[in-house]
């Protein structure tokens, strides 16, 4: 690849995807609120929703989380910690490996249901159905890595992703650099990757920035439901004018009062 597309590809681009992101986020949520949400087709096949809504969620939790930390902890933390390349790059491998495939099962548990059922196909928008695709393709990338990982096993191949990752982040002329030799599999999914961040203000997964993280730390209560009856105090009723019977007489009337000198 050349210097000059390898530099607009990954010294250029990632900086357009996070703009995008970001600034996509912020003005879908000031302008469109009504679309800010993850439409829902939960009535309808439910048991097939469960089980691949689960394996997508917990798996893409657990590659999000590891390539956060992997790509962006500096390599001195891990020479710290007596951490070598290659053991990281070793669990790695295993933890994404099997978080990647839950995944992959997920998400084609999530694509054939959205796709042939005529009921979820129709009320699905285009954007429903691409995304579900486009991260199919992306976790087919990332699974696609480990067998070419595996025959270097040293962890030079992470340090370089390391190097490129955290150069962006920290505005290092020159990161692309980093990832100019590498192998064309991982150049794929870093760029659908980074892609992925263009797409994210576009689709239904602007609802993550909606996760309800604080029930976390929210004050505790336990709603207690029980069998006893209850009994309950019956409102008083107003009380009513008495109705005059046959023989009531009124009481007389009190005399009008006069002012002194009343005939003058």
């Amino acid at each position: 690849m050349g210097n000059w597309l390898n530099n607009a590809l990954f010294g250029w681009y990632p900086y357009v995807a996070l703009t995008v992101f970001l600034l996509g986020s912020l003005l879908r949520f000031d302008h469109s609120q009504y679309t800010w949400r993850a439409g829902s087709s939960q009535l309808l096949r439910r048991k097939q929703l469960r089980w691949g809504s689960n394996l997508f969620h917990v798996g893409i939790l657990v590659i999000f989380g590891g390539h956060l930390v992997g790509l962006l902890t500096p390599v001195a933390v891990f020479d710290a910690l007596g951490i070598s390349h290659g053991f990281k790059q070793g669990l790695a491998m295993l933890v994404g490996g099997i978080a990647g495939m839950a995944c992959w099962i997920g998400i084609a548990l999530l694509a054939h249901r959205r796709l042939l059922d005529p009921r979820i196909r129709a009320t699905s928008s285009f954007s429903d159905t691409a995304i579900l695709l486009v991260l199919w393709a992306q976790l087919t990338l990332g699974l696609l890595t480990i067998p070419v990982s595996a025959q270097h096993m040293d962890g030079h191949e992470m340090v370089k992703f390391m190097t490129w990752a955290q150069g962006i982040v920290t505005l290092q002329p020159g990161a692309a650099a980093a990832v100019a030799d590498v192998n064309l599999i991982f150049k794929l999914h870093l760029l659908l990757g980074m892609t992925l961040f263009v797409l994210f203000p576009f689709t239904r997964l602007v609802h993550v920035w909606s996760a309800p993280v604080w029930y976390l730390g929210r004050t505790g209560y336990q709603v207690v439901r029980t069998r006893r009856p209850v009994t309950r105090a019956r409102p008083q009723a107003a009380a009513r004018p008495a109705v005059a019977g046959p023989g009531f007489k009124p009481a007389p009337e009190a005399p009008t009062p006069q002012l002194a000198g009343g005939d003058n």
